[in-house]
């Protein structure tokens, strides 16, 4: 079975995701005050062969000409799609309504996690993401991610 069926087996709704997408992710600390906010451009890919059953091609622009991009690996374990990144690791599971959820560990910040909320409209062309940060279990920050396909 390729990489796709399988995922498309316990991820239902995932191969919506594919293709790119763009946006604006606005942090915000507990107490809802902007920490930052810049654009993004996401690209989902779902490859039929190879370790990955997900890439994720992530390029951000800041109002001030700054850039970073980076590609996110994950790999099918059973029913959970795993990351084990360079700033991160954890893992995301769909539940029977569509939504993707994800449990994410901080390795580049000791302590802190994110928990994220992925929810496609009916019509697939626009999603909102939430992350919801944690450190030493107390909320600290929630970043807003809306996107339309691009």
């Amino acid at each position: 079975m390729s990489n796709r069926a399988a995922l498309a087996r316990v991820f239902p709704s995932i191969l919506r995701h594919e293709g790119r997408w763009t946006g604006t992710y606005t942090h915000l600390d507990e107490n809802a005050a902007v920490l930052d906010r810049h654009a993004t451009d996401v690209t989902c890919e779902f490859p039929d062969t190879g370790p990955h059953a997900y890439l994720q091609h992530n390029r951000f622009h800041w109002p001030d000409g700054r850039e970073s991009s980076t590609t996110l690996e994950g790999e099918l374990r059973g029913d959970r799609l795993w990351w084990d990144a360079a700033t991160f690791c954890g893992w995301a599971w769909e539940t029977r309504e569509g939504l993707i959820l994800l449990d994410l560990e901080r390795k580049d910040d000791p302590g802190a996690r994110f928990y994220e909320i992925i929810v496609t409209a009916p019509d697939g062309q626009t999603r909102a993401r939430t992350w919801h940060w944690f450190r030493e279990g107390r909320l600290f920050k929630r970043t807003l991610c809306d996107e339309a396909r691009a």
